[in-house]
């Protein structure tokens, strides 16, 4: 059982809300939380995706990452530095997946799990310069994760391909409960298979 606060939020993903997140999204920044409403509850994982052999960024992930990016959202890589007693010192920060409005939204699809810690590390960085008020991160969820092992036939992929080590829910959540954000409020959603589209006959119609 998840110890982080779960929320019901959306049909098909699991949602849970860290440091009031959901408050401060809904209410300091209602466009941006209708931006993200709109986009993930008209979200389905085709199955035609899922069996497209994917390289350094999954099919899948892409076309998450693609839809806020049509609503004005942007990746974005913020240029910080140091400076101590006049002397500057780079400190650059990684890429944002999609930036609006103070909220950050990262999306780990099928990555290795320390990818987390980077975006949490980013997370707090940017909450703490005060450019970023929530942290959203969208990921498969652990049920999501062993579906698709149990199923990794039918989408044409080696056994294996799912692996314990990759991204899902389990990997985020003591990490978030850790501190790995600092005081940066994070929002959840976990993917799971009830958003799954068998399109293969759309394939073939």
């Amino acid at each position: 059982m998840s110890k982080l606060p779960k929320v019901d939020l959306l049909p098909g993903w699991d949602c849970y809300d860290w440091r009031n997140a959901l408050t401060i999204l809904q209410y300091g920044h209602p466009r941006e939380w209708q931006d993200v409403v709109e986009v993930l509850s008209a979200a389905r994982l085709r199955h035609s995706e899922l069996a497209t052999k994917g390289g350094n960024k999954t099919t899948t992930a892409t076309s998450f990452d693609s839809r806020p990016y049509a609503r004005g959202w942007v990746e974005k890589k913020f240029e910080t530095k140091i400076v101590v007693d006049g002397i500057e010192s780079e400190s650059p920060t990684h890429k944002v997946d999609c930036f609006k409005g103070k909220i950050a939204l990262e999306v780990e699809w099928n990555n290795k799990d320390p990818f987390y810690d980077r975006d949490l590390n980013n997370f707090r960085l940017l909450y703490e310069l005060r450019v970023v008020d929530v942290g959203i991160v969208v990921t498969r969820s652990t049920e999501l994760m062993h579906w698709m092992r149990q199923g990794y036939a039918d989408f044409a992929k080696a056994q294996g391909t799912y692996g314990s080590s990759t991204t899902h829910f389990d990997k985020l959540e003591p990490r978030i409960l850790g501190g790995g954000a600092g005081g940066c409020p994070v929002l959840v959603f976990a993917m799971t298979p009830r958003i799954y589209l068998d399109d293969r006959e759309e394939g073939n119609a």
